[in-house]
């Protein structure tokens, strides 16, 4: 399960949905793996604007990693514009020489979100909600969201 999945989830039980203590779903004596993946800035930079920061920072500290910043990126801050310009492709694949792009070498910044949110993983553990306690198992990178009868 990965850290940016965290960023969307909240407990399942009833009670607790309007409650803003049941957001974010805390893990708990979680194995975190790091599971490799190309950068993308083009997400990075569309996703930005959609991350809770303050509870995403929250979710690093209570897993050991490296403190984020106060504040969150700005899409700015994700990359360096090249001063080398690459021709557009065109609809063919082909490259028009009479267009260019700029191509987007990614910032330190976006190397460490991306590491973040799309390459830290829970594997093992649970996720246990801020307001009832609640405790979802997860297994193999997958969370159990299943509620027990009496909490439906």
């Amino acid at each position: 399960m990965k850290l940016l999945t965290l960023n969307f989830l909240t407990c399942a039980i009833k009670s607790c949905k309007s409650t803003p203590a049941s957001f974010p779903l805390h893990p708990r004596d979680a194995e975190l793996e790091i599971v490799e993946a190309d950068l993308n800035i083009l997400f990075l930079k569309n996703i930005l604007p959609r991350l809770m920061w303050d509870e995403l920072r929250v979710i690093g500290s209570e897993l050991g990693l490296p403190e984020l910043p106060s504040t969150p990126p700005t899409r700015e801050d994700l990359v360096e514009p090249s001063t080398t310009a690459i021709a557009a492709p065109t609809s063919d694949g082909t490259r028009d020489a009479g267009e260019e792009e700029e191509e987007e070498i990614p910032t330190q910044t976006a190397k460490d979100l991306h590491r973040v949110l799309l390459e830290t993983c829970i594997k093992e553990g649970k996720l246990v909600c801020g307001n009832c306690g609640h405790e979802y198992k997860v297994l193999e990178g997958v969370a159990n969201f299943l509620l027990p009868g009496h909490l439906v």
